[in-house]
This record gives structure tokens, sequence and C-alpha cells, in this order.
């Protein structure tokens, strides 16, 4: 699948317009983009039902398709989690608004711990054995929860990590990455731009502006660790070794995280076509390794280097 994927959380579930939404999804296919992922949650089932109107119009074989279960689709408490229920549930429920008989990647979007893990598993197995999913990943679980799980039901079970993953954020690189290496699971990181921090536009000293992201206290990501005006200056840094380098801090940032551990590819959100060609981009970008020692000394200790958990990422582990 392509390096470069196209996410859809902020965006397509009511972010962006449809004629937006058609317009960046057309120009992922032009620029080489074959990978989607999306989440049941993004919007409530919008996100999925945007990109079930357009990418059903093309061969199912030309894209690879991923979709989320855990988070709450209603006001009823119990419509959420990974109980067997709720993903038998979900999953036919993002099958149809996805107009698809099957996802390519089918993943908990955290990990629940109130319901038994191998009651979890087995129903994710179930799903892939019912050819509703071909293949199993999870996002923001803890080294101990992917070990149990591997323990369970070894080290076949799920094929990726999707965890958050950018210059500015590196916990991941401490456990997450070596532990999916050594049982064949690959990563598919979101936030490689920090949410949109490095892209260099915010600048030390200022709030953020108007309509950005960090404006929002509820569209920002772990804000305090990653918009403060240490790592904001850190970030100013960069700026001259890309532009050094000949290319634009997105790429910089993009191809740094694509050239670290074992990254499959990076999700990126668009809202504009020309970001979608410019995230491409990076793709097959190569950085010497003097390029990435003067990107460390320009950061210092800038990085979240980690222990820690992602928004709603649970560290509990529950069994029958």
């Amino acid at each position: 699948m392509s390096e470069i994927s196209l996410g859809s959380w902020l965006t397509y579930s009511g972010g962006v317009e449809a004629d937006a939404t058609r317009a960046c999804t057309e120009a992922a296919f032009d620029a080489g983009i074959n990978f989607f992922d999306t989440a049941n949650v993004y919007g409530r089932g919008a996100a999925e039902s945007a990109w079930g109107e357009i990418l059903s119009a093309r061969p199912r074989d030309s894209y690879v398709l991923a979709t989320k279960v855990f988070f709450p689709m209603s006001d009823d408490p119990a419509d959420q989690g990974l109980s067997p229920a709720q993903i038998a549930r979900q999953i036919d429920a993002s099958l149809t608004r996805l107009k698809t008989d099957h996802v390519d990647l089918y993943q908990a979007h955290r990990f629940d711990a109130s319901v038994p893990i191998e009651d979890t598993i087995e129903a994710f197995q179930k799903v892939v054995e019912q050819g509703k999913a071909r293949y199993l990943g999870f996002s923001e679980w803890t080294p101990e929860q992917i070990r149990t799980a591997i323990d369970i039901a070894g080290p076949g079970l799920f094929v990726s990590s999707q965890p958050q993953y950018s210059m500015l954020w590196q916990a991941p690189e401490a456990e997450v990455f070596p532990l999916s290496a050594a049982n064949g699971i690959s990563q598919i990181v979101w936030s490689p731009l920090a949410q949109g921090v490095l892209t260099g536009k915010y600048e030390p000293g200022r709030p953020a502006p108007r309509g950005s992201r960090f404006a929002s206290d509820t569209m920002a990501v772990s804000k305090d660790l990653v918009y403060n005006d240490a790592t904001l200056e850190a970030v100013q840094r960069l700026v001259p070794i890309a532009e050094e380098a000949g290319m634009s801090m997105p790429t910089l940032a993009l191809a740094w995280v694509l050239r670290r551990g074992e990254v499959a590819s990076a999700i990126t959100g668009a809202s504009r076509p020309e970001q979608v060609h410019a995230n491409a981009a990076a793709s097959g970008v190569d950085l010497p390794d003097d390029l990435l020692a003067a990107v460390d000394r320009a950061l210092g200790d800038a990085p979240v280097t980690g222990p820690v958990l992602a928004p709603g990422a649970d560290a509990g582990i529950k069994r029958r």
C-alpha cells in the first residue's frame, strides 16, 4: 500500500464539504495514494458514508480500505467498546456505509479494558473468518496489551499498529516499535505532522490562530505537549534545514516518519487537493544521515519520548 495515506478524522467527518471530500479523494488516486483510513466514530458514520459514495464508483481492488471500532456511536452507554456484540454490529454498519462487502483492515480504535481480551480477540477473528475484513490491527495499545494479545492468539492475529508518531511524538520508538517488529506487525502512524505544528505555520509567543485546530480544546490532541513555546521554537529551527535541503516542512516531517522504525504508511489529512499532492510528494524522499543529525540537534529535548498514552487509551487488561 502507499507510504502516504489519506485519513478522514477531522475533515470528511463533517469539517469539509462533500465536493472538497471528493476532490481530495480523487487527488489521492492521482498522486498514487491507494490507502484510505477512516473509523465508524468519525462523524458517527459520516466519514464512512462519504467515502462509501465516492470509493464505490471505483474497482474494489484499486484501493486499500481501513476502518476502526471502539468509541461511542450513540448516547446509549452500551453502544461502544469491543464486546463481541458491538464488534459484530459495528462491522456490518461500517460495511453498509462504505458500500462494500469487506474492508482490508479492521482495527481496534483503542483497547477495551471492560471486556475480557479473549472475547475481543475471538470476535475480531470471526470478522475475518466471515470475510468481512481481510486483516486486523489496533491503535494506541500499550506494550502489555500487545503482548497479552499475542500470547493468547499468536503473532499472526494483528498485522498493524496505529500509534501517534511524529518528529515531536517519538514515544512509540521505546517499546511499541520493537515489540511490533519482533512479531511481524508494522506501523500505520497518525498525526505525522503533529496536527499541523510541523508545517511551521505556528509561531512561538502567539496564541493559536482563530479557527485552527489548537484553538479548540476538542480538536487538538495532546495540546500541552506539542503546542508550547519551547516546541514551537524547536520547529522554527527546522525551517532553514528544510529550506537548505530544498523541501517543504511537511515533506521533511513526513519523510522523517517514513524512514524511522517499521512505518508502512503515514496517515495525512487534507482539505484541499493541493495538500494531498504535497503530502504524497514525501514518499520516496531520501534523508541523508547528516540531515537527520541536523534535525535531532534542532529538536533538542522537544520530542515526547514516552511512555505516554494517547487520549482514550486505557492501560488495563481484563481476562476471563
